[in-house]
């Protein structure tokens, strides 16, 4: 899956930690069993924590190329420390051995070709680019 970002929405220093919002703009979705494109409108409600842990709260929707919507969300964390946040920020590729960033996604559909999606537990692994992120996705079980 590669999703690609606005710009964040600074919310600033709130009680909880540090609010920042990624707003979806697009994407794709491709693995063994569906192949799709994120629609733009969703996003990513980060939250840095004062442990300095990112703090995932994300919805989405994939359209699949024959048109059936999957409704997908997840929470995740992203550790590191504040140099490789800065790296990252600054747009340099970091490889993952140096972060940690893993998300559990859960997914909702109507679609009876897709259904299988209602009932799976799935693991993420994550990784920041400029202006994006990239996952795979594996169904556990």
């Amino acid at each position: 899956m590669h999703v690609d970002l606005e710009p964040p929405q600074m919310v600033g220093a709130t009680p909880a930690g540090m609010r920042q919002i990624f707003v979806v703009k697009g994407g794709t979705v491709e693995g063994p069993k569906i192949k799709g494109e994120l629609l733009p409108g969703g996003g990513d409600w980060a939250l840095m924590r004062p442990d300095g842990a990112v703090q995932l709260d994300v919805r989405a929707t994939i359209k699949a190329d024959d048109g059936a919507l999957i409704y997908g969300y997840y929470s995740g964390l992203i550790v590191s420390t504040m140099a490789i946040f800065g790296r990252i920020m600054g747009g340099e590729d970091v490889p993952l051995d140096e972060y940690y960033f893993y998300i559990s996604p859960m997914f909702q559909t109507a679609a009876p070709q897709y259904e299988w999606l209602n009932r799976v537990v799935a693991l993420g692994r994550g990784k920041v680019i400029p202006n994006a992120v990239e996952y795979r996705v594996w169904a556990v079980g």
